[in-house]
């Protein structure tokens, strides 16, 4: 324990006194952004037309897999994950005929089970100050870009979110605030808004839970917080509006292969059964990008069967808690806990969760949190919350687990450290992976993927250069803060029930209101929640 608490002690020290030699990354900081405003001008005026709103009608599954199977593509995207969405509507976006295929359903994996953050990444850029790394560097950066472009285009699944760091030695308090403020720096004009130190009285104001003794004060950072299903569902919507062709529950059995004029292999298609029918259709393709998160090396080894394994699956676990846990507006972060890993303790959604692990697993297609797993998160909170929470294992509500994608590159000899960003790597028959990575950078990550899709499998794309900067996901074209009063007023639901449906499906809420029934009561006219009719489910084991 003496150990850690002095190891933790100085990486605290060296991250705020890491300040003092940050001027070759603050220059690059300042000529990467004038590089990104370049590339911004020349994308903006093929992003004015695609952020019309779209008024065609989504087609059926029906229509989707007839599609599929009778039409050849540019891209085949394999996976309806975050990154797989973003790959689809980078694509078509492009100008490129786009298809894609999820073997169960969008976002039922790995994208729905995050911690519902949309963050730069605190501790890459401690990394990239102690180390003056500037590819850790300009990987918080990106990621501090992605963040405020998603707040941008999604603003109905999308907020900022207020993140207490609690401090309880004075020592710490100028080391704390000067990381922090860097990470304001980093974001430039991308910053959501100002971080701020503040007394124990304020921090007991804003945090009544939070344990008293020792506490000296805090510092109060912003990043941002999403709706990570809805999200990937908004995205894979958005890629269909535009004209991808999208299936879920279509599994990719094979890959298929055929010579090129030099009599060298190159992929063609796969072979799809869509797991509703049984039915096996074969879906043509110029170029297959493969964005199955932690199934990644089996679509590989569909491609080569001795292809080296890059996945290092790691299983994240949160744990659902009463709302009394958390105030309604404020996270709080665990920098320090028992063993080094990072702990953050959210609202959401009326309730409170806490999270995330990491630990080493085996790839499965409904990973299960374990009970070491919830008691470990348990403790930690317990350590930051006054005597009056007692924290008890059946106040925990429900518990989930995701599988992060950790991945090696395979262009490269060294096995020793996992990548925390992502890779795109393509095969000797024109695979196309992009692994790894985080919810935050998908867009950025897509883009990646398809700029190399383009170049390996010789496509031709109406436009060079990636068009989803800046491009409204469905739901955002007519939404507004205050749009929720409409549907009260047009269709006299329950303001709480409004600004669930504004929240959920943005300007599309209308359409869902239409669907309610007349309640035959004078309030609410239409409509009754569904949880008044329903049981309360536990998913802990």
């Amino acid at each position: 324990m003496a150990g850690t608490r002095t190891r933790t002690m100085a990486r605290i020290v060296g991250l705020g006194a890491g300040i003092v030699g940050v001027g070759a990354l603050a220059a690059s900081y300042i000529y990467d952004d004038d590089q990104h405003t370049k590339r911004q001008f020349i994308r903006v005026a093929a992003a004015e037309n695609l952020n019309n709103r779209p008024t065609k009608p989504l087609p059926t599954r029906e229509q989707q897999l007839k599609s599929l199977s009778s039409e050849s593509f540019d891209v085949l995207i394999i996976g309806g994950g975050a990154t797989g969405a973003g790959c689809a509507l980078d694509s078509v976006s492009r100008g490129l005929k786009t298809a894609l295929v999820e073997m169960e359903d969008f976002s039922s994996g790995t994208s729905s089970r995050s911690t519902k953050l949309i963050h730069g990444g605190v501790r890459y850029l401690q990394k990239a100050i102690l180390g003056l790394d500037i590819e850790q560097y300009r990987m918080v950066k990106e990621a501090l870009h992605e963040r405020a472009n998603l707040l941008d285009i999604a603003p109905h699944l999308s907020y900022p979110l207020p993140i207490m760091l609690p401090v309880y030695k004075w020592w710490q308090l100028p080391y704390f605030w000067a990381g922090i403020k860097m990470y304001d720096l980093v974001a430039g004009s991308k910053c959501l808004k100002s971080s701020y130190a503040i007394s124990k009285e304020r921090a007991l104001e804003l945090f009544p839970m939070l344990k008293k003794d020792k506490l000296v004060g805090a510092i109060v950072y912003y990043d941002g917080q999403h709706n990570d299903a809805r999200m990937n569902l908004s995205i894979a919507l958005t890629a269909t509006r535009l004209g991808a062709t999208i299936a879920n529950h279509a599994r990719v059995l094979s890959l298929m292969k055929e010579e090129d004029e030099n009599g060298k292999e190159k992929l063609c298609g796969a072979r799809v059964r869509d797991e509703v029918t049984g039915k096996e259709i074969t879906v043509k393709a110029k170029c297959i990008v493969n964005a199955t998160g932690p199934f990644t090396d089996s679509v590989r080894k569909m491609d080569n069967q001795v292809s080296k394994e890059i996945c290092a699956p790691s299983l994240g676990v949160h744990i659902t808690l009463p709302d009394y846990y958390s105030p309604e507006q404020m996270g709080l972060l665990d920098p320090n806990t028992s063993d080094g890993r990072v702990i953050f303790f959210l609202p959401w959604e009326g309730r409170t969760i806490a999270g995330t692990t990491d630990t080493p697993c085996d790839v499965s297609h409904s990973p299960a949190p374990t009970e070491d797993d919830i008691q470990f998160i348990l403790r930690e909170v317990r350590n930051y919350l006054n005597p009056d929470v007692e924290v008890r294992r059946g106040d925990v509500l429900s518990a989930w687990a995701g599988i992060r994608p950790l991945v090696q590159d395979p262009n490269k000899t060294d096995t020793q450290s996992i990548a925390r960003n992502h890779i795109v790597h393509v095969s000797e028959n024109g695979l196309v992976t992009i692994a790894g990575g985080k919810w935050t950078t998908y867009r950025s990550m897509a883009s990646e993927a398809i700029d190399t899709a383009i170049k390996a499998c010789n496509l031709s794309p109406a436009h060079q250069e990636s068009q989803t900067d800046g491009l409204l996901l469905e739901g955002a074209h007519k939404w507004t803060p205050t749009m929720y009063i409409r549907l009260v007023q047009d269709f006299g639901l329950e303001s709480e029930v409004a600004k669930h449906l504004a929240h959920t499906y943005g300007d599309r809420a209308f359409s869902v209101a239409k669907l309610a029934s007349l309640t035959g009561k004078r309030w609410p006219i239409e409509e009754e929640r569904l949880r008044k009719h329903v049981k309360s489910i536990s998913l802990v084991p």
